[in-house]
């Protein structure tokens, strides 16, 4: 019977999950999700799995029936491709937990067109993605195998989902494009918009350059409508269209606060706005510079200003121009048009917003900024708010043909598997081999629709490799989340990603003699990235973190200054190498917690389209581990921040970081409540924490999520388009 065929009253998988959520004598029944893992291979795996037991026949019937591209094979003597499928059966590679099987065998394994029938396992979708992604490089497949089969190294879903097939999207993750303050910007990024969510994941866009409602055009007065309806533009741009029907079409805008359309950009996403300004799909993010944080400190009043008098007077679009540094001259010049609106008025209108949407994202600009390691300026973020790169305007003339074309974003993710890279036989190697494969996917992605995506990338070869299963680590060594071992060991493991893919970038950079470009305007070149590296020994100090890293080499800043002359010598290939994405659907296959972030819960309830809810339980979840793992529920925001914040010295990119509440917060959890507020959440502790997060130097906030009082959840939405 085929999986189109499947009676799904008949099979005991789903049940078995189920009873996961049914205590028994007070303990949670982990045996019935191994016994529901069992059942599923044997009802739905098994007997649905079209795989020829001759490998060489196997792929000449997927090349023969258009499943499986041929070129990549080629590039290899069969009895290579042959031994490295022998070597990934022989790791006997086995599913930890029936959501990791489920997981894999509904969103990634490939299918008959018809979706009747399993045409590859684990090991086979491993192969593709090491033969794909190594070129031709024995060697590197051999390593990036040996990798990924140990789950030491996870790609991007778009990346482990579509390498090797024939009918495919692209392997990048995310873009980004700005809009310029003119109809021919604003037609071309809704043909980019439709086009890149087509072919690739989510798409996030900038609205700060666009002209404000009711402001001139051509000399009218009132004429301009605003950002709204090119939001709403937007989001029938991406509900059309979508990665050949396997992903659902998302986007991201993203507006500067001081832009006058910022109260009405947020009332958008209400659920009572008026039909014809509110955007359902569409995310929300609100660009935001230090001078707001100092005016709402002050309890000032703040002036928005025109964007299109903004860039007349500077002579370069809204986005970069520095707020920060400009805004008294901007609030004295006559000729900027101003608005003038109380800080704290729209601080508490974000906050309101967050609790009853979990939007709008918070890119605190001026922090990317200043650490920011390339010329240039970074000026918006991506659909899951990690990915922070420079970009440079585009000018175009009135057939949408460039005078002048500028640079956008693609986004080539992967991410370590903390437990699992942690036990590595090489730390060092493992790291540098993630770093050649994520190049492939940055050298390989040749985006014609959107020429300013295609010259970004190949200007700055950047990818944003990241981690996920911190928790999971932490409980497994009886850490708690949050605690001082936990951050020093977080900063530690970072440094070492750093560290690693630096070495690896320049490794690259010296064999094919080229580096990103303006390398030598960088931070790197100069050699003032490194200070904090030279002049402080982030080597463990804690014993029971040096027990941790007992057989992994740390650099210290001796090693250090030696990487630095070699870069400065011989330069970077990759403008941008660590990111931290938010971990999906993909966590549960590598059997790890979800990014750097505590888990939800003991067992996790997610609602799977037609077959009801499935239970998930929290990773190497046992007796004991179970008091090392609370619920990110009950646990103080400002421990994540924290941890967030030791992950972020090292990173050069930006992390999503989810803030999880609820809107009955425990006793004792937060200090500031007070008795009349009866433990609800209310708009100040959002706004405590946005402050709390900013002053500890974090660069992104991603979504805000709250446990309702009758057990939902706001602010649930899932990105699968950068979910590692």
């Amino acid at each position: 019977m085929s999986l189109n065929n499947l009676d799904i009253s008949k099979v005991t998988y789903f049940k078995l999950n189920n009873e996961l959520n049914i205590p028994v004598d007070g303990h949670i029944p982990l045996n019935r999700d191994q016994a529901a893992l069992a059942a599923f291979f044997e009802e739905n795996v098994e007997p649905n799995t079209k795989i020829a037991d001759n490998l060489q026949e196997h792929l000449q019937n997927l090349i023969a029936e258009d499943y499986l591209e041929s070129d990549f094979l080629k590039e290899y003597p069969f009895d290579f491709i042959q031994s490295l499928y022998d070597f990934l059966k022989a790791q006997n590679f086995r599913f930890k937990s029936f959501m990791a099987a489920y997981k894999f065998y509904n969103q990634y394994a490939m299918k008959t067109s018809d979706s009747s029938y399993y045409l590859e396992n684990y090991e086979l979708r491993v192969l593709f993605n090491a033969l794909y992604f190594a070129g031709g490089d024995q060697q590197l497949a051999q390593q990036l195998a040996d990798e990924m089969i140990h789950q030491r190294y996870q790609p991007a879903t778009p990346s482990f989902l579509n390498a090797g097939k024939k009918r495919r999207g692209e392997f990048v993750s995310c873009f980004l494009i700005q809009i310029t303050d003119d109809m021919n910007s604003i037609g071309r990024a809704i043909n980019s918009a439709l086009q890149l969510s087509r072919i690739g994941g989510g798409v996030g866009l900038t609205l700060s350059n666009l002209r404000e409602a009711g402001s001139p055009i051509k000399g009218i007065k009132g004429a301009s409508s605003g950002v709204l309806p090119v939001m709403k533009l937007l989001e029938d741009s991406f509900s059309y269209s979508n990665q050949l029907g396997q992903r659902q079409g998302a986007g991201a805008v993203y507006l500067n606060v001081f832009h006058p359309d910022i109260m009405d950009f947020l009332s958008a996403k209400k659920e009572n706005a008026d039909e014809k300004i509110r955007v359902k799909t569409l995310s929300l993010g609100v660009i935001v510079p230090d001078k707001f944080y100092e005016l709402v400190k002050q309890d000032a009043e703040m002036y928005l200003f025109s964007p299109y008098d903004v860039e007349r007077i500077y002579g370069v679009p809204f986005s970069y121009v520095d707020i920060t540094k400009e805004y008294d001259q901007m609030v004295a010049n006559p000729n900027i048009t101003k608005y003038p609106i109380k800080a704290r008025d729209v601080e508490l209108e974000i906050s309101k917003l967050q609790q009853e949407s979990g939007y709008p994202y918070i890119l605190n600009i001026d922090t990317v900024n200043r650490t920011n390691p390339i010329a240039g300026k970074v000026i918006m973020s991506n659909l899951c708010s990690e990915i922070q790169q420079v970009q440079v305007p585009s000018e175009l003339n009135d057939r949408q043909e460039y005078l002048k074309m500028g640079t956008d974003v693609s986004c080539n993710l992967g991410s370590t598997n903390i437990p699992n890279l942690m036990a590595s036989p090489n730390f060092g190697d493992s790291v540098r081999t993630m770093t050649r494969a994520l190049t492939f996917v940055s050298d390989h992605s040749n985006i014609e629709a959107v020429p300013t995506i295609k010259k970004g990338n190949q200007l700055s070869h950047a990818i944003g490799l990241g981690a996920m299963g911190l928790h999971t680590y932490l409980a497994i060594n009886h850490i708690e989340y949050g605690s001082p071992a936990a951050l020093e060991f977080t900063s530690v493991y970072f440094m070492l990603l750093n560290y690693w893919t630096l070495v690896e970038s320049n490794n690259i950079a010296r064999e094919r003699q080229e580096t990103f470009a303006n390398f030598d305007k960088s931070k790197y070149a100069d050699g003032s990235y490194f200070f904090q590296y030279r002049h402080h020994d982030f080597r463990p100090q804690n014993q029971q973190v040096q027990k941790l890293f007992h057989n992994i080499f740390i650099p210290g800043p001796e090693d250090w200054q030696k990487l630095q002359k070699k870069i400065q010598q011989d330069g970077l290939y990759n403008a941008y190498r660590l990111a931290v994405a938010p971990t999906g659907s993909i966590s549960y296959i590598d059997d790890t917690s979800a990014s750097l972030q505590p888990i939800t819960w003991l067992v996790e309830e997610r609602q799977e389209k037609k077959n009801g809810k499935l239970y998930y339980p929290a990773p190497h979840l046992s007796n004991d581990t179970i008091s090392y793992y609370k619920s990110a529920y009950d646990t103080d925001m400002r421990q994540v921040i924290d941890t967030y914040a030791a992950a972020q010295r090292h990173v050069d990119q930006g992390m999503s970081l989810t803030l999880f509440v609820r809107s009955s917060i425990p006793e004792g959890l937060y200090e500031w409540k007070t008795p009349e507020e009866e433990g609800k959440q209310t708009t100040r502790d959002l706004t405590i924490l946005r402050n709390y997060a900013y002053y500890k130097g974090i660069k992104s906030l991603y979504y805000v999520r709250t446990f309702t009082d009758d057990s939902g959840e706001i602010g649930v939405n899932e990105c699968e388009s950068c979910t590692i």
